[in-house]
């Protein structure tokens, strides 16, 4: 039997998350579904920017520092990240970006493991990360080992060289999830340390970083976190080896006395010593008040809403499109997806510019890939159906096949 809009309406009655949707501003008759790429604004987060602006910045100036608890930011901020990864605030520090911060954790990792040369890692891992990886390498002399995206070829490839398993758990294009658990078990196992790219999975997927006992991992704000564009980036070290790390961007806020302003680098004790400059307080701000949306969130209850807007996507899918030459690109277990869907069409990028013109906003990813993230606090089943029905009107007109459509932009 076909699920009609009235049964996406009576899930949505049913939804347990349905109330959080209030907490974010969308614009009205919008369906958002690319809060996998930039979250979507919270409701609250103008009246806080508005005080930060006005009164601690405009009338405090720099006494906000002190009086405004400026100071302490990153580390009240890493405190309400923490638990969304499985962590500990002492093991979690806010500030810079993904790539900054997965830069501070690749040279920790090969000081730590200074007897091996091999960063391993994924051929189809996002490309920020590799090109890290790649400036990591020549500044170490290392070596850069890339395999195919498949468990059994990486966990075949971890040996005795392997220094660090550098992975992203949830793939950007395709939205498969890698079994942290067993990786990380199979790279401990040959005295490799692991670092792994959250940024599609805080927020959206219960992480238990201590749980899998993870080295290192890191993850942006921006996302499913929903802070704002160029939002702070999170790093976590395992308790284990804070005292151990040592990280070459030793700013003066990573210093143990940074306001003793001396000569000589002296690292903080513990997670403070992940920091480096000043931090972007307007934005650790905007993080800081766009984290208070996750209060009270179960994330198991959130990890099933996401797998069951995926599954719904696909169903309906293969339901209404299968005449139009549409792939589907994730896998269809939902154990094994993150929250989001990939369609595959050679006319992907076509295709998603007329959904946008028609007020549903998902992205496209070269070659062929049509994106749609489920964020699931504000994604509603039954904009989930009018997606896909809207899709089928789309292909069955022709709509897309218009040259305002088909000329690309600067960002996809």
């Amino acid at each position: 039997m076909k699920l009609t809009k009235q049964d996406c309406i009576d899930l949505d009655a049913r939804d347990q998350l349905a109330a959080y949707r209030s907490k974010f501003t969308l614009p009205e008759g919008e369906v958002y579904l690319d809060g996998n790429s930039l979250g979507a604004m919270p409701a609250s987060l103008p009246a806080r920017m508005q005080e930060a602006v006005a009164k601690e910045w405009g009338q405090g100036l720099i006494r906000s520092w002190n009086d405004a608890g400026w100071i302490d930011l990153p580390q009240r901020v890493a405190a309400k990240v923490a638990p969304l990864i499985g962590a500990t605030a002492a093991e979690v520090m806010v500030g810079d970006s993904t790539s900054v911060n997965l830069f501070k954790a690749l040279a920790a990792a090969l000081r730590i493991n200074s007897g091996r040369k091999v960063i391993l890692t994924e051929k189809g891992n996002f490309p920020t990360d590799l090109y890290i990886a790649q400036g990591i390498a020549e500044l170490f002399g290392s070596e850069i080992r890339y395999v195919d995206s498949d468990p059994s070829a990486i966990a075949d490839a971890l040996d005795d060289s392997v220094a660090v398993l550098m992975l992203t758990h949830v793939n950007y294009r395709s939205g498969a999830v890698y079994d942290m658990a067993a990786l990380t078990r199979k790279a401990q196992a040959v005295g490799a340390l692991t670092i792994w790219d959250l940024a599609h999975s805080a927020g959206a997927l219960h992480v238990e970083l201590n749980e899998v006992n993870a080295d290192f991992a890191v993850g942006c704000g921006y996302k499913y976190l929903n802070g704002g564009p160029g939002a702070p980036a999170f790093v976590y070290v395992a308790q284990r080896h804070l005292e151990q790390v040592r990280q070459p961007l030793s700013g003066w806020h990573g210093h143990q006395k940074p306001f003793d302003f001396v000569q000589q680098y002296q690292p903080a004790p513990g997670i403070n010593r992940m920091q480096c400059g000043t931090p972007p307080l307007l934005s650790m701000l905007a993080l800081d008040a766009a984290l208070d949306v996750f209060s009270g969130v179960d994330m198991q209850q959130l990890r099933n809403k996401s797998k069951a807007l995926g599954d719904l996507f696909i169903r309906l899918v293969d339901e209404q499109l299968s005449e139009y030459g549409f792939g589907i690109g994730s896998p269809r277990d939902c154990n094994q997806r993150g929250s989001q869907v990939a369609l595959t069409h050679p006319q992907g990028y076509a295709i998603v510019q007329a959904l946008i013109a028609r007020g549903i906003t998902g992205d496209f990813r070269m070659p062929d890939i049509l994106r749609f993230g489920f964020a699931p606090l504000y994604v509603r089943y039954i904009d989930v159906h009018h997606t896909v029905e809207t899709l089928q009107q789309i292909m069955a007109s022709g709509e897309w096949n218009q040259e305002k459509f088909l000329t690309k932009k600067a960002v996809t």
